[in-house]
């Protein structure tokens, strides 16, 4: 009689988490591992690179990511990667502060980046933006309260007079750039600085001016640079815009540019130009008079500048918004129709 068979011995099934489970556990010890050395990082005072205090350094505007790199580049932290992460664990990305800071002995991570969300700076970091005009710049810097406000209750003409602007008009005569200055000290001291340094941009711009362009003085070209400053922020399109207004002004064309309109209008603009604020003559309705307006209608950075100088060689007369930030050019009243027609009516 045969032998009863044997059932087989079942296999035992494996064990353990399987290698996904092993990856997520690794995972895990190490963010943990990650974040104990973080903490670890924020309470150990900073070994400066140079070893020396008072140490002082200058933070820029921008990013906080580009904080951290300044930071390095100058000493004051060893780890921009530990620093970023650090400053994002705080909620502080968004609250560190330009200016000159200085350091009278070392601190943790923790307390720099906290000295950093307060401003607590030896000097103040003050930003002119391009493409603002004489009433946008004096609000800015009656807000600041870190500076001594010596132009209040001054007029633009005394305000002029005092920083020496021969044009007796302090309108488009300060640079857009970030100043560093010293806590309590006066606005005045600031667009004096300001001044001077659009004086060596202009003079710069117009020793390399195009032979045959039709503005005749450096303070003619500023005017024409700041016109070009408000019909577009694209840098590549500014020589272009620069040469429309430069043919125009060469055939004594009207330059019917809707930013000299709307400076004219002042505090009364209320954000929608309408066809009787085009028709309704004064100094700087581009549409009723030929010619420049009077003043500079804001403040140009370096790229319009040089538009108003050096402007592209072309035969445009007219140009019109794409709706993507850039402008369609045309040589022909019938081109820019049909541009019209394309890029802003066809959008409605």
């Amino acid at each position: 009689m045969a032998a009863p068979r044997r059932k087989p011995t079942p296999k035992n099934k494996k064990s353990g988490l399987g290698w996904f489970g092993r990856l997520l556990v690794l995972a895990v010890l190490l963010a943990g591992a990650a974040a104990g050395y973080v903490g670890w990082y924020a309470y150990q005072p900073i070994a400066l690179q140079d070893g020396a205090t008072p140490l002082r350094f200058t933070l820029g505007p921008g990013s906080v990511k580009r904080s951290a790199e300044q930071l390095y580049r100058q000493g004051v932290i060893d780890s921009p990667a530990l620093f970023l992460l650090l400053t994002k664990a705080t909620g502080n990305e968004r609250q560190i502060k330009a200016g000159v800071y200085q350091l009278d002995k070392p601190l943790t991570p923790l307390e720099l980046i906290a000295k950093l969300a307060r401003g607590d700076a030896v000097q103040l970091a003050f930003t002119l933006i391009e493409g603002w005009n004489w009433r946008d710049l004096k609000q800015a810097l009656a807000l600041q309260p870190e500076l001594k406000h010596d132009i209040a209750g001054l007029s633009d003409a005394q305000i002029a007079q005092k920083l020496g602007i021969a044009a007796g008009h302090p309108e488009g005569q300060f640079f857009p750039d970030t100043y560093f200055i010293d806590l309590g000290s006066s606005d005045l001291k600031l667009l004096a600085r300001a001044h001077a340094r659009l004086q060596e941009k202009l003079d710069a711009a117009w020793a390399q001016r195009s032979p045959g362009i039709p503005v005749k003085t450096p303070y003619e070209a500023l005017i024409l640079a700041s016109i070009i400053e408000k019909e577009t922020g694209l840098d590549s399109d500014r020589a272009m815009v620069g040469s429309v207004f430069t043919n125009r002004l060469k055939i004594g064309m009207r330059l019917q540019t809707d930013p000299s309109v709307i400076y004219g209008l002042g505090a009364d603009f209320d954000g929608n130009l309408t066809r009787t604020h085009l028709q309704t003559d004064t100094p700087y309705n581009s549409y009723t008079r030929a010619g420049l307006p009077p003043t500079p209608i804001a403040m140009p950075g370096n790229a319009a500048l040089l538009a108003a100088t050096q402007p592209a060689q072309s035969k445009a007369l007219y140009f019109v918004a794409r709706g993507d930030g850039s402008s369609a050019f045309s040589e022909t009243l019938d081109a820019h129709n049909a541009a019209v027609q394309r890029f802003q009516r066809g959008a409605r």
